[in-house]
C-alpha cells in the first residue's frame, strides 16, 4: 500500500511538468530483408516555474524513443538562474561548433531566439530573453550550449554573498 501511495506522489510531481518534442531522427539500415529503421528523439521537460531539463534517446520504435528521452529529461532538470522575468546578466558560451549568446531582456519584450533555445526557455518560465544561435543548426549541440550557459548563469545575491564570505574568512 505504501508503494501506491509513493507512486502517486511521484505523478503529482511530475504532472506538472510540461514535456516537448524538440527533434525526431529516423536513421536507417540496409539489411537483407530490406531497410530496419531506428528512430532517435530529443525531448524537453519544464515546470514553467524555472526548472527544465532535456533527454536525448535512441530506440527501434518512435514512442520508445519519446518515452526514453521522456524519463531522461526528467532526471537531468536544472533550475535556472532568473532576475524577475529575464536572466541575471549577459553570457557567451561555445559547444563544438555552436555559439549562443544570451541576453536580458526589457519588460514585454518577450523570447527573442531560436526555435530549440526558445523552446528552452518558454518551458523554464523565463519571459524576456534575446538569444542569438551562431555556427551550428545542429539541434542537439543547440540544446547543450543553451544548457551550459544557463548552468553558468548566477544571481547577483549569490556573487554579494560569496564575495563577503570570502572577505570574512
Amino acid at each position: 500500500m505504501a508503494k501506491q501511495s509513493d507512486s502517486q506522489q511521484k505523478d503529482k510531481t511530475n504532472s506538472d511538468l510540461t514535456e516537448k518534442v524538440l527533434h525526431i531522427n529516423r536513421c536507417s539500415k540496409v539489411v537483407k530483408g530490406g531497410r530496419k529503421f531506428s528512430f532517435s528523439a530529443l525531448i524537453l521537460v519544464g515546470d514553467g516555474k524555472g526548472r527544465v531539463g532535456y533527454g536525448f534517446a535512441k530506440a527501434n520504435e518512435l514512442t520508445d524513443a519519446i518515452r526514453k528521452g521522456g524519463e531522461i529529461a526528467r532526471k537531468s532538470m536544472i533550475r535556472i538562474e532568473n532576475d524577475g522575468s529575464t536572466i541575471p546578466h549577459e553570457i557567451l558560451e561555445k559547444w563544438d561548433g555552436a555559439v549562443l549568446l544570451l541576453k536580458p531582456a526589457p519588460d514585454g519584450s518577450g523570447v527573442i531566439a531560436g526555435s530549440k533555445v526558445r523552446a528552452v526557455f518558454e518551458l523554464a518560465g523565463i519571459k524576456n530573453v534575446m538569444a542569438k544561435n551562431m555556427g551550428s543548426n545542429n539541434p542537439i549541440n543547440q540544446i547543450k550550449v543553451a544548457f551550459k550557459a544557463i548552468l553558468k548563469l548566477c544571481n547577483r545575491n549569490k556573487i554579494k554573498q560569496a564575495r563577503t564570505a570570502g572577505a570574512i574568512e
